[in-house]
């Protein structure tokens, strides 16, 4: 008999240093900070005849090569609908209710989501984990959840669940 199993992967290298701003209106928005930020990989999925399903090393290393783009960077949302970002040659300059705000680009991350939240920040990565569903399929996973922690008592997380099961 088959049963499910969740599996709940929060090694001491699922963490990134991070600066960045969350927009609150077209008007309002935190000043520039950073985080030392944690993340948990929750994976459900089957288990096998010999008592388990794969080799989750693999996730592993696959969030860490994720989050190390991120480390030590300033991370900055290309989709808010408050902010125009300009990449001008060595420099990006974010404009923000009649601001500009200037990085050099190679302290910028990039990330297409609307804002640097908990919140986006989950469901970004956990987007990055699913650029290869048929490893996925093949692993027999049902649910995936990326948990973000910005500090131990604050934390946003997103899910993605099979849809064939």
């Amino acid at each position: 008999m088959q049963h499910t199993s969740v599996i709940e992967l929060q090694k001491e290298f699922f963490d990134f240093s991070a600066g960045h701003f969350t927009i609150f209106s077209p008007e309002h928005r935190e000043n520039l900070h950073g985080h030392n930020y944690h993340v948990q990989l929750t994976i459900r999925c089957g288990v096998g005849k010999e008592g388990m399903n794969f080799d989750y090393r693999l996730y592993k290393t696959k969030l860490r090569e994720i989050l190390l783009k991120l480390d030590q960077t300033t991370l900055l949302a290309t989709k808010s609908p408050h902010t125009r970002i300009e990449q001008k040659d060595n420099t990006v300059i974010v404009h923000f209710n009649g601001e500009e705000i200037p990085f050099l680009a190679r302290d910028v991350t990039l990330l297409d989501i609307s804002n640097t939240t908990v919140e986006e920040l989950s469901f970004w990565i956990l987007n990055q984990l699913l650029k290869d569903l048929v490893e996925i399929e093949n692993h027999h996973i049902n649910d995936i959840e990326v948990k973000v922690f910005s500090n131990l008592a604050q934390a946003g997380s997103s899910c993605w669940h099979n849809k064939k099961d």
